[in-house]
């Protein structure tokens, strides 16, 4: 079966008002758009070109629901600092707040699901910016430096110039987030306003728009501990369990696990359980997970090595490109225009606009134009 697969953005308050709109060649819906859902996920599951949604005709075949979840992210704002769970704290975490009788749809559930949620993002945009993972603290104190010497920021400084990182950040973190250290998250916010620092141009930018956004949120901090990753298009981030995330602005395509596990550290409204977070956050320090992709035949593939999902690119310039299939798959066009055809079908995506196919060995990819290609990963 080879089918067209569509979706409403979401307008969640941080996307963008006209990136989504750009990509499709359509004229914006004055609203913040911030994702389109390509998959079966019940938070908003695709419809397939007969009318059908993605998860009835799933069933209706016998199948599970998909191990993964295609996205179009679109960020004009920064989003919540967050961490995703291991397989394994997933499942004895919904456990736990299943036979407590926490609903599902409570704002103070954590875990509503019983899977892990390892993502990555590849840029569509110049730039896409993200912060991700935590920033080893020579290049952090360096930039404290910069900062001037406020009680909060010398504070600061002195927390992290302990001989164990991980614990100096987990340390900090804590007390951020538990509302002991308002001292800090005041003095670093007025600090960030007008300072300059060699090196540090851009992370100045991104804490300044969220010093901006979330005035005096404790994930100011968090945010400032964190590395600054600055994508060009077809570069790629990977988030594993335990990292901290937020994605600050741009376009991108991603691809995760299916899974709503979200233990957030900040800048946000909604509930942060700081003992949990804590217990699930890897706090040791290193440069952000950056994922390059590998040439394998026609396409580049981004194998993060788990077995929910693998991510492959296509650029279609002349023959067509036949890809085999490990199982169902959404192909998702990003520019120009792309065939996908399977056994007696042939589609064609123009940008923004995803097929999916389900029981079929191989599909061929033609025309003029890129694709993202989302299917299980190899050891699933």
């Amino acid at each position: 079966m080879l089918e067209t697969l569509s979706n409403e953005p979401r307008d969640y308050a941080w996307g963008s008002p006209s990136a989504i709109a750009a990509l499709q060649g359509r004229v914006p819906t004055g609203r913040p758009e911030a994702e389109v859902w390509f998959g079966d996920h019940p938070g908003s599951p695709a419809r397939l070109g007969d009318g059908r949604s993605l998860p009835e005709a799933r069933a209706t075949a016998g199948e599970p629901p998909l191990p993964f979840l295609l996205k179009i992210l679109a960020a004009s704002s920064s989003l919540s600092i967050q961490a995703h769970p291991d397989l394994a704290q997933a499942r004895a975490g919904f456990e736990e707040e299943e036979a407590a009788g926490i609903p599902r749809d409570a704002d103070d559930r954590i875990y509503r699901d019983d899977n892990h949620k390892p993502e990555i993002i590849v840029a569509l945009s110049d730039p896409f910016r993200a912060l991700v993972g935590l920033r080893p603290v020579p290049e952090t104190l360096r930039l404290l430096d910069g900062l001037g010497a406020a009680g909060g920021v010398e504070r600061l400084r002195t927390a992290l110039a302990g001989s164990d990182a991980s614990a100096a950040l987990r340390g900090v973190i804590d007390e951020v987030l538990s509302g002991r250290a308002d001292d800090i998250v005041r003095d670093v916010s007025d600090a960030v306003a007008d300072a300059a620092v060699l090196g540090f141009e851009q992370e100045l930018d991104v804490l300044r728009a969220v010093v901006r956004d979330f005035p005096g949120d404790a994930g100011i901090v968090v945010a400032l501990l964190m590395n600054l990753v600055v994508l060009r298009p077809g570069e790629a981030v990977f988030a594993p369990a335990g990292v901290l995330h937020a994605y600050q602005d741009g376009l991108g395509v991603e691809l995760m696990a299916a899974s709503d596990n979200v233990l957030r550290g900040g800048l946000t409204p909604k509930h942060i359980d700081v003992p949990e977070l804590l217990r699930i956050v890897d706090t040791e320090p290193g440069p952000a997970p950056l994922l390059v992709p590998a040439r394998e035949g026609d396409g580049e593939v981004f194998d993060a090595g788990v077995p929910d999902f693998l991510l492959s690119r296509y650029t279609l310039i002349g023959d067509p490109v036949t890809v085999r299939l490990g199982g169902p798959a959404i192909v998702l066009a990003v520019s120009g225009e792309v065939a996908v055809a399977a056994a007696r079908r042939e589609l064609t995506l123009t940008p923004g606009a995803a097929a999916y196919a389900q029981d079929e060995s191989s599909v061929t990819l033609s025309g003029s134009g890129v694709a993202y290609l989302a299917q299980p990963g190899r050891s699933a």
